[in-house]
């Protein structure tokens, strides 16, 4: 348990690259569903991101082989008495979290290559068969990031549960995306490798998405505690409280206002929207409370007597380097093989 700290940045980083990888689909099939034209402008950029399923999985695969350092609730699962709920079955959760990978996966190649299609080909039949897939993306998306949202931050706690929590979930990481792909566009725009440019206003479209989801982002966190709160629900309520304690206290209130006060305060004035240096720094914010956060539910679900700085040892920065370099390396790679970004400036 003493090293949980350590495997909360492993988890923390799988969650944060899935849904970087997951995002660029979900991303690119609302602006499809709901005939946003300047989706044409970056939703190629956007399903790039699918090179890092590839990091994901191997991730996944680390976590699920680490057993107990990964699921806290395993160390007790064969202690006289405890008694787990039939979620809290490992092979069922081995099984289920490769299965729903490997599923989700497949689909969102099925999206990319479709989009591919409706553009070389531009017939109404391959538009149709677009569409019906772009259809599926939303329900799957909800359903495994459900799944991913229960098994790696939920139920890390057994016995502790809440009926939004798994909306919570994959909401914050799209909210977390749409900073990352902000960052993105904003590093290739000034890179001057783009083989085709993206109108400025791309920003301002960002930054109206960044304030939409920043307003849902914080409903959510807060129904949550305010259910358990009015509810009296004392043993649902000590989760909240260990986090607003102890070692957990400022990190939690830095990635609140990382998400949330800073996001808020600075897009809700239209000035702010209409500057990209304003959107960028605002993205940054998001970003990094995003992961701060994800951090804090994982390992904030022990004993704060466990808790482990974030970053404070040289495992943490060593690990979480290797794969925002693999990360880079891997994106870089598609977009010059896909001939959307130059070799040279």
């Amino acid at each position: 348990m003493e090293n949980f700290g350590s495997w909360s940045i492993i988890t923390t980083n799988f969650l944060i690259v899935l849904y970087m990888a997951l995002g660029g689909v979900i991303f690119s099939s609302l602006l499809h569903l709901v005939g946003g034209k300047w989706r044409f402008q970056v939703r190629r950029l956007a399903c790039a991101n699918m090179v890092l399923f590839p990091i994901a999985f191997v991730l996944l695969l680390v976590l699920l082989a680490n057993g107990e350092a990964t699921f806290p609730w395993l160390a007790g699962a064969h202690d006289e008495g405890v008694h787990l709920v039939g979620w809290h079955n490992y092979t069922f959760l081995v099984i289920r979290e490769i299965a729903g990978f490997v599923v989700t996966f497949l689909l969102c190649c099925i999206f990319v290559r479709r989009q591919r299609l409706s553009e070389t080909e531009g017939t109404p039949e391959a538009l149709e068969r677009f569409h019906r897939v772009a259809i599926l993306i939303p329900f799957v998306y909800v359903l495994y990031g459900t799944m991913v949202a229960w098994d790696f931050e939920m139920t890390l706690e057994a016995g502790w549960h809440s009926a939004s929590y798994a909306a919570y979930h994959f909401q914050s990481n799209f909210h977390g995306y749409l900073a990352y792909f902000t960052l993105m566009l904003y590093v290739l725009d000034k890179s001057g490798r783009l083989k085709d440019r993206f109108d400025r206003k791309i920003y301002n479209y960002m930054a109206q998405f960044m304030l939409g989801m920043t307003i849902m982002w914080v409903y959510f966190y807060f129904t949550q505690y305010l259910v358990f709160w009015y509810g009296r629900l004392p043993g649902d309520m000590d989760r909240y409280i260990r986090m607003i304690e102890g070692g957990y206290y400022v990190p939690g209130v830095i990635f609140l206002l990382f998400k949330f006060i800073i996001p808020f305060c600075t897009l809700a004035i239209t000035r702010s929207r209409h500057s990209r240096a304003i959107i960028v720094i605002v993205a940054m914010f998001i970003l990094a409370g995003t992961w701060l956060e994800r951090y804090i539910w994982i390992s904030g679900s022990v004993s704060s007597r466990f808790f482990h700085t974030p970053l404070s040892s040289m495992f943490d920065v060593l690990v979480t380097g290797i794969i925002a370099a693999t990360a880079i390396l891997a994106l870089r790679w598609i977009l010059i093989r896909y001939e959307l970004l130059t070799s040279k400036a």
